[in-house]
């Protein structure tokens, strides 16, 4: 039997996710991909896969997993710090783990952060849809969230990991993130464009892989109604009717229609991935 992974225990929220599928948001298809993007890159690295290598993204409580077929496979679980066993044995977090065929790996909850990342060396690889096998779960493209027994294809690994740990980012005690203002910030007061830069906001329990939404002094407008449907990229701030800015991640839409104060970097978005509800939030000019 060649090898592959069965869900065992699926968790709150657990997905395949990779690089994301770019290039097709004028069909309408948003980019999906990892949230945490380092901390998948740094996983893949750490079991010798190409840093595009599809990878579990669990939220909050873990996953866990059993290896099919007879050989071992090499693993590692990184981004959310949490315990990692095999066969309820303790075993390292963050480095690769020799898990044997049949052998059941658990990353439990996270002590730190939401999201964790389970990488095996080959990579898993169901197929791809449109260049990618990342779960979107605003379109529902790509792998279905997980559920218990479902089974997973691994590629053919490469060479046995010659990395044993390596630092890990730690889990933000607080969210800085740098704006650049527009293209609709004119929609907006100047006294709420000085509250979105020096307010102090925190991460709100309704966030997901949508949008990271955030609690705080409401932005007043400068002037009413709405806009037709325009175009939305990641780390779009947009400011639905209640004020609160919500920051897009991954699954966001591709188009919307409430006014965008402003965007924040793509690569400053990792962060927004670990960040526990109640985070302390500060938009900055960048």
């Amino acid at each position: 039997m060649s090898a592959g992974i069965e869900v065992v225990r699926a968790g709150a929220l657990t997905t395949m996710q990779d690089e994301g599928r770019t290039g097709w948001a004028h069909l309408g298809v948003p980019r999906a991909g990892a949230l945490d993007g380092p901390a998948r890159r740094l996983a893949n690295r750490l079991v010798g896969n190409a840093p595009d290598a599809a990878v579990l993204e669990t939220t909050l409580t873990g996953c866990a997993v059993r290896v099919t077929g007879n050989r071992p496979v090499w693993a590692v679980v990184g981004g959310a710090p949490c315990r990692v066993t095999v066969d309820g044995r303790p075993v390292a977090w963050g480095s690769p783990v020799r898990v044997p065929g049949g052998a059941v790996l658990d990353a439990g909850p996270a002590v730190h952060g939401v999201r964790g990342y389970l990488a095996f060396a080959g990579g898993l690889v169901p197929e791809p849809v449109l260049g990618s096998r990342s779960a979107d779960l605003l379109s529902g493209l790509g792998p279905p969230v997980l559920r218990e027994g479902h089974v997973l294809p691994l590629g053919r690994p490469g060479d046995t990991p010659g990395v044993d740990t390596v630092p890990w980012p730690g889990v933000p005690a607080e969210l800085v993130l740098p704006l650049h203002r527009g293209p609709r910030d004119d929609w907006f007061t100047d006294r709420a464009l000085r509250t979105l830069t020096t307010a102090v906001y925190r991460v709100s329990e309704r966030s997901n892989r949508i949008g990271l939404r955030t609690e705080g002094p409401a932005l007043g407008r400068a002037r009413g109604g709405e806009l037709p449907s325009e175009g939305m990229v990641l780390g779009a701030v947009q400011v639905p009717p209640d004020g609160l800015p919500v920051v897009f991640l991954n699954d966001h839409p591709t188009t919307g229609g409430y006014p965008v104060v402003g965007v924040v970097a793509a690569s400053a978005l990792a962060g927004a991935a670990q960040a526990v509800p109640g985070t302390p939030v500060r938009f900055v000019d960048a």
